[in-house]
């Protein structure tokens, strides 16, 4: 039966999907008091009125890729700006370091080595991912955006280490941070000897069989590589320096430790981006050197092409003057004339042959 509205209208009306539950896209939640994890159960909604009921703790939340229904709901329960749960829901964002009121927002793109076998079948090698940290007086919210950003590992060694964890979401912040930058150093070591194995093969391959193409997918990677490991120096600096900043007092009111431990960090990542300028330096060089050797077998192509067209020249430029069909050619009717004109042009083409290939041009 049509209902009053749609009569006639010959379309069924449309019904919007149900709401997903937050529950979806949470991955953990625990409240810690004295770095202990406490027995709770709750959601992210009592957990927050737990510790601040209590005035001890604080709540560490854990996302996996939410959307914008489900942010929306945790924002309204932390209290969070509209632009940092923008953020949050859509990725793609650069590393970053911004303040909201009392609230610290720390964008981290995550990468991941991927394994391959051969380099010229190889679409990606370095693929990435995010992770967002937003970071109050006693809560901690962990965005990840990507399949292989997982953070359990950082949980658990945290809550094995209480004196740590007590420090609150500093500490937190911390180790993801790290967690983050220690995949960078192993992304770069394990691209390193991919470099030095082009390297290697662009060096010694002829120049027929130089596949310039994987040195410009190797180039491709360490750009993609290079956009998400520099720009996280400027948060680090933020957080690690002596002087304190509003971002650094946000998160770090007391705690010189911690900065101190930044810094650690900071250092690590200064080490990566070292790293990674290197490989670009090499790969420019190679990108170099393989447009160099083409350039230079094509010289050698143009000389034997050169060599063989003056030698051809020769047979042409007789039969050009003897194929002219004057009747007045004494040479026409002598009966040597042939084979004296063959052993002319053998003789004469066997000369150029010598000269160029004295010269290596043949």
């Amino acid at each position: 039966m049509l209902q009053p509205g749609n009569r006639g209208s010959g379309k069924q009306a449309t019904v919007a999907p149900p709401p997903v539950p937050v529950a979806r896209a949470v991955v953990d939640c625990a409240v810690y008091v004295d770095g202990v994890r406490q027995p709770t159960g709750l959601d992210f909604r009592k957990a927050l009125a737990f510790v601040r009921a209590t005035g001890s703790g604080f709540v560490w939340l854990g996302l996996h890729q939410p959307d914008e229904r489900q942010m929306g709901d945790v924002a309204e329960a932390f209290g969070l700006h509209t632009l940092m749960v923008e953020d949050a829901v859509h990725a793609h964002q650069r590393p970053k370091l911004e303040l909201y009121d009392d609230t610290l927002f720390l964008v981290l793109r995550t990468v991941k080595y991927i394994d391959h076998d051969d380099d010229e079948v190889a679409n990606d090698i370095v693929e990435t991912g995010e992770i967002m940290v937003l970071a109050g007086r006693d809560f901690i919210i962990t965005v990840r955006h990507g399949d292989h950003t997982h953070l359990a590992g950082v949980r658990q060694r945290l809550e094995s280490t209480p004196e740590h964890l007590k420090l609150g979401p500093a500490t937190v912040v911390h180790a993801v941070a790290d967690r983050v930058v220690d995949s960078y150093v192993a992304v770069v070591q394990e691209m390193e000897s991919d470099v030095d194995e082009l390297e290697e093969r662009i060096f010694a391959a002829s120049s027929r069989d130089l596949d310039i193409d994987v040195v410009y997918l190797f180039k491709r990677e360490v750009l993609q590589l290079r956009r998400a490991v520099y720009p996280l120096g400027t948060p680090l600096s933020l957080l690690s320096g002596n002087k304190v900043t509003a971002e650094s007092a946000a998160l770090t009111p007391n705690s010189k430790e911690i900065r101190r431990h930044f810094r650690d960090v900071a250092d690590h990542l200064t080490l990566v981006n070292e790293m990674v300028g290197e490989y670009e330096e090499r790969l420019s060089s190679l990108l170099d050197a393989a447009a160099t050797k083409v350039s230079t077998q094509m010289n050698t192509d143009m000389r034997k092409i050169s060599a063989w067209a003056g030698i051809a020249a020769v047979p042409t430029a007789a039969a050009g003057i003897y194929g002219m069909n004057f009747d007045v050619m004494p040479e026409l009717h002598w009966q040597f004339s042939y084979p004296i004109l063959l052993i002319a042009l053998f003789t004469v083409c066997f000369t150029l042959w010598r000269t160029f290939h004295k010269y290596h041009w043949l």
